[in-house]
């Protein structure tokens, strides 16, 4: 399975777009930039759609257009970026690899949707976008696909975690939230089958200390949440873990990340980043 991570950044971005601190300032001048939360699967399954897509388009020549099925994680606004969807066909886009989009999120997700393409949406393009409405604790089967909904720990509204399986591959999907709730491992247990290929991991605070309580990770809490997956049998020896979602409170240049690469055991993600599993 290919897993292009096209953008890595916390809600701000890196450089934030209206901060003026040290590291952005250095972020700027060396074009050290991070973009917001996407992460494609098999060039057919996205996770998220920020404000940002346009830009994965231009810059890693993502077709946004192959796209078939869309989980959205959460409302928040760079997670989901739904005005962008009133450009999908008519004058806008010719030739669409997929004439379907499938767009899977909770009730807030589509009701964000249908508040941001209401005035401009054109009927041709809408009745090419499908909406799922969908909650915690599901298991969704689509041509081929398994995908398995869990709570995250974060202030949307009923926002999600993922975990999906195709081809006995299996991708676990943790952003943006803090620890794994006690419901949330309990359910994963009872999901049970093979460890997971690759777990993505929020690390927006990186070295700062969390509380469990806390609505995103760093490396102290990502390091508590795969050691509750080794002992549920959902992550082992072989599963890739990847840190994202970066904050430039956090100051994550390129030493801190290869610091934490080392004494963590994980694979700090880039935009453009492409992994196989």
């Amino acid at each position: 399975m290919r897993v292009q991570y096209l953008g890595t950044g916390a809600a701000e971005g890196i450089p934030a777009c209206f901060c003026n601190c040290a590291f952005c300032t250095a972020a700027k001048r060396s074009g050290n930039i991070r973009t917001r939360s996407q992460v494609i699967l098999n060039a057919e399954l996205s996770i998220d759609f920020p404000p940002d897509a346009f830009f994965h388009a231009a810059r890693y020549g993502a077709d946004l257009s192959a796209i078939r099925y869309l989980f959205v994680t959460h409302a928040h606004m760079d997670h989901f970026y739904a005005q962008d969807f009133i450009l999908r066909g008519y004058k806008y886009a010719h030739e669409i690899t997929e004439e379907k989009l499938h767009i899977f999120g909770n009730a807030e997700v589509l009701e964000v949707y249908n508040e941001g393409t209401s005035r401009e949406m054109r009927p041709e393009i809408a009745s090419n976008i499908i909406l799922h409405k969908i909650g915690t604790f599901e298991e969704i089967s689509i041509d081929g696909w398994r995908v398995w909904t869990l709570p995250a720990q974060h202030s949307s509204a009923e926002p999600l975690l993922f975990l999906f399986e195709k081809q006995g591959k299996r991708i676990l999907h943790l952003t943006d939230t803090g620890g794994l709730t006690e419901d949330a491992e309990n359910f994963l247990a009872t999901v049970g089958g093979a460890p997971c290929d690759l777990v993505t991991l929020d690390c927006t605070f990186l070295y700062g200390t969390t509380e469990r309580t806390a609505r995103h990770m760093g490396l102290d809490e990502n390091a508590r949440v795969l050691d509750a997956l080794t002992r549920i049998g959902l992550a082992d020896g072989h599963t890739k873990r990847v840190i994202t979602h970066f904050s430039h409170n956090s100051a994550p240049d390129e030493e801190l990340l290869r610091r934490a690469e080392r004494e963590y055991g994980v694979i700090a993600a880039y935009d453009g980043m492409t992994l196989e599993v």
